[in-house]
């Protein structure tokens, strides 16, 4: 029997740290869907449904096969991840400030529906990198090309450029 694990967050836009600890979760788990999260207190460069095409076209490109994008725009993430039957909620960590955020929610979430929550730490050379710093650092005319896949980075100049 597989486990499903979802993997949430805002991915806006999703970034090589991302897709990192993506490609190790494959490993470990036997299914994976990567939902695309509305968080009320950002505001998202692109939309739900542009996060989840570019998240699509980005796992062609990184050839990562056994993972699903969805989204979910409303309501709580463990009823969600129970109608998916999901058995775990990935998340990925750079930090200990990553954890501190973190880790009330999983405590609420097994709390509500025995769902557990997995915490894979970035790898050292992304253990910086955040959506929000490469979108600041491509606003300001910066080179994000290794942080982002080539097709992320092409819609992200081309967002910003508008």
């Amino acid at each position: 029997m597989k486990t499903v694990a979802i993997y949430p967050g805002s991915f806006d836009p999703i970034t090589l740290g991302h897709l990192s600890v993506l490609k190790r979760a494959v490993g470990i788990f036997g299914e994976i869907a990567v939902v695309v999260v509305h968080n009320p207190n950002k505001s998202p460069l692109f939309s739900s449904k542009e996060r989840v095409e570019m998240i699509s076209q980005t796992l062609v490109e990184a050839k990562i096969d056994g993972v699903r994008v969805l989204e979910l725009e409303s309501g709580l993430l463990v009823d969600f991840a129970r109608d998916l039957n999901a058995k775990v909620i990935l998340k990925g960590f750079r930090s200990e400030s990553d954890i501190e955020y973190e880790l009330p929610m999983a405590q609420v979430n097994r709390d509500l529906t025995s769902i557990e929550t997995v915490f894979l730490p970035s790898e050292p050379e992304y253990g910086y990198v955040s959506s929000s710093l490469v979108k600041e650092v491509a606003k300001l005319g910066g080179d994000v090309s290794q942080y982002l896949t080539k097709s992320i980075e092409k819609a992200l100049v081309e967002r910003l450029q508008k």
